[in-house]
């Protein structure tokens, strides 16, 4: 029987797609093998947010290079954001010219068809192809290049092979209209389309017959989601409906913009003394939200085109923390942005101070082709930059650990995700606000939800025994 492996870089969206591309090829009759050397369907399904992703998908491509030269029947395909971008495929084109396929984020449910091609049945290249008329006509890739420049449409009915059967991402939406200066993931995962709610909740509804517990709503934007049912539907009125949905005993969702977070959504967060839903407050909706920042300085969320100031910001956690005092907030941070300077470094330390995160993304800003703000000309000096990152860090992980301490001695309901990385006969689950708590465990399987008592707290998780 025929084999595929698949890497996947970046986000929880590239986890998704690699979902539906193995349940693609498993539909074909591949099977998973245990390593690429052992494969006959080799994909990797880059991202393209940041430069160390480029450095890292180069990389690994060397280390496929030595797998093809051993076996040369063996289909290499490279997929995903970065092949959205035409310089990419150039430099495939140029130095990775034994690459068999090369295609990106719009066309995936062609998979089959174009692994046909490779194998030498190659039909006409579509007619709205982006970097792959560029780079299909002169040698090296030529005939392997399916890079379509738009999304037609969302192809609903795809298999997926699931990574797990107790928790699932479900798209609700793709692509991105916010255009924030320094992200090039409007123009390679294209503009917002959401899918319809009664596609998503035949998905939720489906995931739970087949016993899924937990659900996470996936988009760039989920405040933005616009399904249409005979009427325009909001994500606060999707969220209700897949609470509602039998079997799904916790619901998550990511990512939501700041600049329309809505009250809406805010009240179903809403929950009374011992963590119950009260008011509009949701059953199952977890008490956390990844809320991204970026910055702490308004002149400076100003040109990364972010719209909302330092001030809108806060407002926004208060009235979250005002509908549950509890409610877990994480986000994500840039450090040297452009033209940032000590002042406006200084104003995301004091919003850090402020917040007082559970837990945070930081990044060093990295400069992606395409975008405006790799185009303006005060970047900030690479060391100084580094001594920033440094400094936030610190005091991020001062702060979580400082917070994580307070919930020693706290029964948690864990969902149990499987074998923990911290040593044998140890398991690692979630808590319902998303906490990682690793603890000892005979009788116990994933999907299970189990009392832990929580008895150590360290930065980025905790320890606990199972409560009797």
């Amino acid at each position: 029987m025929a084999s595929y492996w698949i890497e996947t870089m970046g986000c929880q969206m590239n986890e998704r797609d690699s979902e539906t591309i193995a349940g693609l090829l498993e539909r074909e009759g591949y099977a998973r093998a245990a390593a690429a050397d052992a494969a006959d369907v080799l994909v990797v399904n880059t991202c393209s947010v940041r430069e160390n992703a480029d450095n890292r998908f180069f990389g690994l491509l060397g280390h496929l290079k030595a797998v093809k030269d051993a076996r040369p029947e063996a289909v290499v395909a490279v997929c995903g954001c970065m092949m959205q971008q035409a310089h990419i495929v150039e430099r495939i084109r140029e130095k990775h010219g034994w690459v068999d396929l090369v295609f990106g984020t719009h066309n995936i449910h062609e998979l089959p068809e174009m692994l046909a091609a490779a194998g030498g049945r190659m039909p006409p290249l579509h007619p709205n192809e982006a970097a792959g008329d560029g780079a299909a006509g002169r040698g090296g890739l030529r005939g392997k290049v399916h890079v379509r420049a738009a999304r037609e449409a969302i192809v609903e009915g795809l298999p997926a092979r699931r990574a797990y059967g107790f928790k699932a991402y479900v798209n609700i939406m793709v692509g991105c209209n916010n255009f924030c200066s320094y992200c090039i993931v409007p123009y390679v995962r294209g503009r917002e389309m959401s899918r319809e709610p009664e596609a998503v909740l035949d998905e939720v509804r489906a995931l739970a017959e087949s016993g899924t517990k937990e659900v996470m709503l996936l988009g760039q934007n989920v405040n933005s989601y616009a399904g249409f049912s005979g009427r325009s539907v909001s994500f606060p009125e999707l969220l209700r409906a897949v609470d509602a949905v039998p079997g799904i005993e916790r619901v998550r969702f990511m990512t939501s913009h700041p600049k329309d977070l809505s009250e809406d959504l805010i009240a179903l967060f809403e929950r009374g003394a011992g963590g119950a839903a009260r008011g509009r407050g949701l059953a199952h909706l977890c008490p956390s939200i990844h809320l991204p920042v970026q910055a702490g300085s308004s002149r400076v969320l100003a040109r990364m085109n972010r719209r909302y100031t330092k001030e809108a910001y806060l407002r926004l956690v208060e009235k979250l923390r005002a509908a549950n005092p509890e409610i877990v907030i994480t986000t994500d941070f840039i450090v040297g942005f452009p033209g940032e300077t000590e002042d406006d470094f200084a104003e995301t330390m004091d919003l850090i101070e402020r917040v007082r995160y559970d837990a945070a993304f930081t990044f060093l800003y990295s400069p992606r082709e395409g975008t405006p703000a790799a185009a303006y000309p005060d970047q900030v000096d690479e060391a100084a930059a580094h001594a920033r990152f440094d400094r936030m860090v610190a005091r991020l992980n001062e702060i979580s650990l400082e917070k994580n301490r307070r919930l020693v001695g706290r029964v948690e309901q864990v969902l149990v995700e499987g074998p923990a990385r911290t040593g044998e006969g140890m398991l690692a689950g979630r808590t319902f606000s998303g906490r990682l708590v690793n603890f000892p465990g005979e009788k116990v399987a994933p999907g299970d939800i189990v009392a832990v008592r929580i008895t150590d707290a360290k930065t980025f998780s905790f320890g606990g025994e199972l409560v009797e």
